[in-house]
């Protein structure tokens, strides 16, 4: 029953659940009352944690890693940190620049709680993982989406988001490899973009957390491309590529003053986070021939799950998508897109309540058309959700 008299604050007002929490909590859920549902909507890695790291882990605690870090992260992980950057940028980055949070997500809003205020823009190339729309919302800024084309995996260009920038403009939120279309942009287009974002004086944020999940070879890092530093943040963490997800652990690289405002503002909110994980993460982060050996077998394994689902998917010829180049997800264009308004979410409803398989609504994406399918789960569970999606297609497209 809702509270008597409740009124959600001006700083929550609007604010909506996470869709892809919402579609997991919703699978699991009908599991518990005996559906045997494919959850195909997780951005979840299925493996287990590699067995370096959760020794790792154990050997802190016994030696007694069980209370607060300094806020910024201890000094061992945010130098080995900064020593990876400082390899991939080709210049001294210090530890100072580094603050470790309570995963990724914390990261990037940290950011944009920093950097962003009421009166400003921040652009988002779109479809874009929707907690990016909501945390420049939190930051009472404007989120304004620029939506790229299908026929390109939804790439933007330097003049897409020209064409949306005002004089409010303040940042520009980046990702690739992309969640959710699995789009990886090359170190030119990244450069191009970075450019346009330097010689207009916005803040970028780049989040990262899938770069090292591509099979068209590596990703490129913002790191690698931009023309300086003064305004860019880049975002990354253990989760994706380390199936560390409950581990919790990421961090920022960025400029010494906006890290010491990040510091301050995580001082007063999660303060330090766990101090096993970023023993855990010191192991993931300095890594080593077994630590990669583990990481390019899950990407494999990935890449099989991949052309699995595209190679069912395909037998359907009026189902449209985004292959993807690097991450786990499929992006499809859901029957009705066009015609139906909310395509998405109506055959993302079929697919869980008829067939049931769990996929994510592209509104959360802001593009309403589409739904995203996980393939981060075992590959026959992969191989029958994808059937169920074309018997799908065919009922929805009857129906039509």
């Amino acid at each position: 029953m809702p509270t008597p008299g409740f009124e959600p604050s001006a700083n929550v007002a609007r604010l909506r659940e996470s869709a892809t929490i919402a579609v997991s909590q919703r699978a699991k859920a009908l599991r518990a009352a005996g559906r045997a549902i494919l959850d195909l909507g997780a951005g979840e890695p299925d493996f287990d944690t590699p067995a370096p790291i959760r020794e790792s882990a154990k050997a802190a605690i016994d030696g007694g890693a069980t209370r607060y870090t300094a806020t910024q992260g201890t000094a061992e992980l945010r130098a080995a940190i900064a020593a990876k950057a400082s390899r991939r940028r080709g210049e001294t980055i210090g530890p100072d620049e580094i603050v470790v949070s309570s995963g990724s997500k914390q990261s990037l809003f940290n950011a944009c709680y920093c950097l962003f205020g009421p009166g400003d823009e921040v652009l988002v190339p779109t479809p874009a993982w929707t907690s990016y729309y909501e945390m420049v919302s939190l930051a009472r800024a404007t989120p304004v989406a620029v939506h790229g084309s299908p026929d390109h995996g939804f790439r933007v260009t330097p003049a897409m988001i020209e064409r949306h920038a005002t004089n409010r403009t303040r940042g520009l939120m980046l990702n690739s490899p992309v969640n959710p279309t699995g789009t990886v942009y090359s170190g030119a287009e990244l450069r191009e973009l970075l450019a346009l974002a330097a010689a207009r004086g916005w803040w970028v944020i780049s989040d990262e957390i899938y770069l090292r999940i591509v099979y068209g070879g590596p990703a490129a890092s913002s790191l690698d491309v931009a023309p300086a530093r003064e305004r860019l943040v880049v975002v990354d963490g253990v989760a994706k590529a380390f199936a560390m997800t409950g581990w919790r652990i990421g961090w920022s690289v960025a400029p010494p003053e906006l890290t010491r405002a990040m510091t301050a503002f995580q001082s007063h909110t999660t303060f330090s986070a766990s101090a096993p994980s970023q023993a855990a993460a010191l192991a993931a982060v300095t890594g080593g021939p077994e630590l990669d050996a583990a990481v390019a077998q899950m990407v494999a394994r990935f890449r099989e799950r991949r052309d699995a689902a595209m190679a069912i998917l395909a037998t359907e010829p009026a189902i449209t998508l985004a292959p993807p180049e690097g991450a786990f997800y499929l992006f499809l264009r859901a029957p009705g897109a066009g015609r139906v308004r909310d395509a998405g979410t109506a055959f993302a409803s079929l697919l869980l309540e008829r067939f049931d398989v769990a996929v994510v609504p592209g509104a959360a994406f802001e593009t309403p058309d589409w739904i995203r399918v996980s393939y981060a789960t075992e590959r026959a569970a992969v191989e029958e959700a994808s059937r169920r999606i074309v018997a799908a297609y065919h009922e929805a497209s009857r129906g039509l």
